[in-house]
């Protein structure tokens, strides 16, 4: 790996971005307001520990109620450890999923965002090697 690339992965560079005070609304229309809050940093607001996180393009609907798109982009901070709940990247007897990360009785348990799609329920002893937490999803929705 070159030392540029090297460099930009540790410290990623920044990119101050205008942030406008007010939430908008995605039920009915407000009046707009030209007020501007401190910049905002995209870096800062997903990449927690550059090192260690890594982005993945998603395939497949699997996530779609929680918000991750097929095309969707997430942020993925690797080696944290999940809790109850988080959304993870994980591989199951080889095969690589995004899904909602539970503990059971039973043991682990990945949950779709789809009910298109079945929970893999990982018995104690069947190996679940967890790769990441996603901490940010981006959708794009016109190039």
């Amino acid at each position: 790996m070159n030392s540029i690339l090297a460099s930009a992965l540790v410290d990623p560079p920044r990119c101050a971005l205008p942030l406008y005070v007010l939430p908008v609304r995605a039920g009915f229309p407000s009046p707009a307001a030209d007020y501007l809050d401190q910049p905002i940093d995209l870096n800062e607001l997903v990449v927690r520990d550059a090192a260690a996180t890594f982005f993945l393009r998603v395939q497949g609907d699997s996530m779609r109620d929680a918000g991750i798109l097929d095309g969707s982009l997430v942020a993925v901070e690797g080696g944290r450890r999940p809790a109850h709940g988080d959304i993870v990247v994980a591989s199951v007897a080889g095969e690589f999923t995004l899904k909602r990360f539970r503990q059971g009785r039973h043991g682990a348990e990945l949950h779709p965002a789809n009910p298109d799609y079945p929970v893999i329920r990982v018995p104690p002893g069947e190996e679940l090697q967890v790769f990441g937490v996603v901490v940010a999803a981006i959708t794009q929705f016109r190039s």
